[in-house]
């Protein structure tokens, strides 16, 4: 095996690696002044199993361009040199926003960037908490590997809701299906009933609107469950609904946390007593720098990464970690 995590995403391949017990294989990156760059691995790639880790959210060092065009590169360059089996490791996916048109001439940019990586020589791709599941299996070619993160949330969710009852809530129709799979896997754990809810939220133009509100949330412990959280608008809109409400305690639980322009007004809001997000972006280390006493937590993936390019590389069944029946 070998196992490379491109500049930006060192910190949770270092974490993946150790989970691994291996070390990082060494490579090189240059940037030149006119922009373009050079990536290349030091060391032989020629018929081995590779697996190239690199998270694609951008932020003030590079862009999310820059970061997609680099992995490709990369991924190409070690095809170009040999390896048996690619493996793109990326936890935080871009443009899987953009599954479908919604208006006249929309691209379909998710179906673009899995054209791309199939162009490299990518045997497979394996992400995190994917916007849209069904989009993913269906825009890539190659072999398409997603793991979920509810077996790492629902602890901390038993812990912080404490004695009250638990809803689970969606702050959009379109993030339905996630958050019953985390109330089926809460309901598993403890043996309990756990409320469900959701809220109406339509944008066009970058305006939300929609007041529909299903669900009980009043006494309970709401947990808010989404795929990111960029500028926290839909969150914060949600947060607000439920303690209008009643919500005894409000969290806002999501995989990635971008947390871009805005994102001082979700944490700076008494309506949310606490933010959970993972570390599959590094944004998330300069969110919690810039806003110390925010109550933001961060769960570490590395193990959840590791153990699944373990199973991966022996040829064994990943069904467990990707919440599914073998």
């Amino acid at each position: 095996m070998r196992f490379f995590a491109l500049k930006g995403s060192e910190q949770l391949g270092a974490a993946a690696a150790r989970a691994l017990s291996i070390e990082l294989d060494p490579h090189e990156e240059r940037d030149f002044e006119d922009g373009e760059h050079k990536a290349r691995p030091l060391v032989s790639v020629r018929g081995k199993d590779v697996y190239v880790l690199h998270s694609l959210a951008g932020d003030g060092g590079a862009s999310t361009n820059d970061r997609l065009c680099k992995l490709l590169f990369f991924l190409a360059t070690c095809k170009e040199n040999g390896a048996a089996q690619l493996t793109a490791v990326v936890p935080y996916l871009a443009y899987a926003r953009k599954d479908r048109q919604t208006k006249a001439r929309d691209p379909v940019s998710t179906r673009y960037v899995a054209q791309l990586f199939e162009a490299m020589g990518t045997d497979r791709i394996m992400t995190l908490d994917v916007h849209n599941l069904a989009a993913f299996q269906n825009a890539f070619r190659c072999e398409s590997i997603h793991l979920d993160t509810r077996k790492l949330f629902a602890p901390l969710i038993g812990k912080l809701a404490g004695d009250l009852p638990i809803t689970i809530f969606s702050p959009d129709s379109g993030g339905v299906k996630r958050a019953q799979l985390l109330k089926e896997a809460l309901e598993a754990e403890t043996g309990k009933e756990i409320g469900f809810g959701f809220m109406e939220k339509r944008r066009s133009r970058n305006v939300v609107s929609g007041e529909l509100f299903a669900g009980d949330v009043a006494e309970n412990a709401v947990f808010i469950i989404d795929d990111l959280i960029s500028t926290g608008g839909t969150m914060l809109r949600a947060a607000l609904a439920c303690r209008d409400r009643g919500a005894r305690t409000v969290h806002a639980i999501a995989t990635h946390g971008l947390f871009g322009k805005g994102g001082d007004l979700l944490f700076g809001s008494q309506a949310i007593d606490r933010i959970i997000v993972t570390d599959s972006v590094d944004t998330v280390a300069v969110a919690k720098a810039r806003h110390p006493q925010a109550p933001l937590e961060i769960l570490p993936i590395g193990s959840l990464i590791g153990n699944a390019i373990r199973r991966l590389h022996a040829q064994g069944s990943i069904s467990k970690l990707i919440g599914i029946d073998d």
